[in-house]
């Protein structure tokens, strides 16, 4: 007997063969650390500008004085129902960490793995030609992948991309005195979690498309700022979890301003009726301790703060004199709602602190 793909009209929900979507998917913080605890001790080449050591979202190889290699591999399980829409936002989420290198995308494998018996080849296709789409919008190629048979659907990219040695922006490098801007609302976990239950409207599901099909191209161009010191993108382990990185990398203290926190429209609402990922609270268990909250602050505030975001926004360090100029860059590629969010200050008790227990319910449409 002959077993074949499912027919379209027979196929389940994408985001019900998956037990959990998006960067939600992501190791817990404290289980990663412990399974590549030791990795750092490897004997490294000069040329390698950026390992693991600092959990940053690339690797950096220096190919020549005025080129190096960028170089990520990001994939995942289905954040939302639509094949299509969920190909591109796993490619524009593959290629955010060579954006938040300062680089430029060169070129892309695709990572595939699909039930095949549960899922049409044309379902597949969708999901293929979703993420092939935003690589032609980054003018970028597919130039190959893999695919196996697997029993979740899966599907990301490997990205390689271009950056000059000198201008490469690694998460550990800002500096006392920096401000912090955030170049994309948060909730996006929060969406995700709405939509499995199927609690998420029209509205709320075009601000999360949005959002997460958006590529970080400001990056390169925020890379050739003489006053940006660090860049990263906020992804599964949320605003805090990256801040965290961007704090311990550098031994500074980041101060979250959290009223002003740009948040996608109806997250706080929904989170308050505790639809919220399991992801969420995977990360606060694994860095919480390391958070100073003020007096107030709520679970539904904690939660957003600890909000996996897929295809998150840039968090960007900068010298106060070049926020202006940060602030024109993110207006110029689209980011209309790039906010300061905070400062990096010198270390104190903790190395995130968050002040203010009011953040805004919404980020205007």
């Amino acid at each position: 007997m002959t077993t074949t793909s499912a027919t379209p009209g027979a196929e389940p929900r994408l985001t019900s063969l998956s037990h959990g979507g998006g960067c939600g998917c992501k190791i817990a913080p404290g289980v990663l650390s412990s399974i590549l605890r030791g990795t750092t001790a490897m004997p490294l080449p000069p040329e390698l500008l950026v390992g693991i050591e600092t959990a940053d979202d690339a690797a950096v190889y220096r190919l020549n004085a005025q080129q190096a290699l960028v170089a990520t591999t990001d994939f995942f399980m289905p954040i939302v129902d639509d094949p299509f829409d969920f190909g591109r936002i796993a490619a524009a989420n593959a290629l955010s960490d060579v954006y938040a290198m300062g680089g430029t995308p060169i070129m892309a494998l695709a990572l595939v793995g699909m039930p095949i018996k549960l899922l049409s080849v044309a379902t597949i296709g969708k999901i293929l030609e979703g993420g092939a789409s935003v690589c032609r919008q980054a003018g970028i190629p597919i130039a190959g992948g893999h695919t196996i048979d697997s029993v979740e659907p899966i599907y990301g990219l490997v990205a390689l991309g271009l950056v000059h040695p000198d201008r490469v922006k690694k998460n550990s490098a800002a500096q006392p005195g920096d401000v912090l801007v955030l170049g994309k609302p948060i909730g996006v976990g929060i969406y995700s979690a709405a939509l499995k239950k199927g609690e998420l409207g029209a509205e709320g599901y075009a601000h999360m498309i949005a959002s997460t099909t958006q590529l970080n191209t400001a990056g390169p161009d925020l890379a050739q700022l003489p006053g940006v010191h660090a860049i990263t993108d906020v992804t599964g382990f949320a605003l805090a979890g990256h801040a965290l990185e961007l704090a311990r990398g550098a031994g500074v203290t980041v101060r979250l301003d959290w009223p002003a926190v740009p948040l996608h429209p109806g997250v706080r609402e929904l989170a308050a009726r505790g639809i919220v990922t399991g992801a969420s609270g995977r990360n606060w268990a694994a860095y919480g301790d390391e958070v100073q909250l003020p007096a107030g602050f709520s679970d539904t505030e904690r939660a957003l703060l600890s909000d996996p975001q897929t295809s998150g926004g840039l968090l960007v360090a900068c010298a106060p004199s070049s926020l202006r100029q940060v602030l024109s860059v993110f207006e110029q590629q689209g980011f209309g709602k790039a906010a300061v969010v905070g400062r990096v200050e010198a270390r104190g008790a903790a190395p995130l602190v968050v002040q203010g227990t009011t953040p805004r319910c919404a980020t205007p449409a």
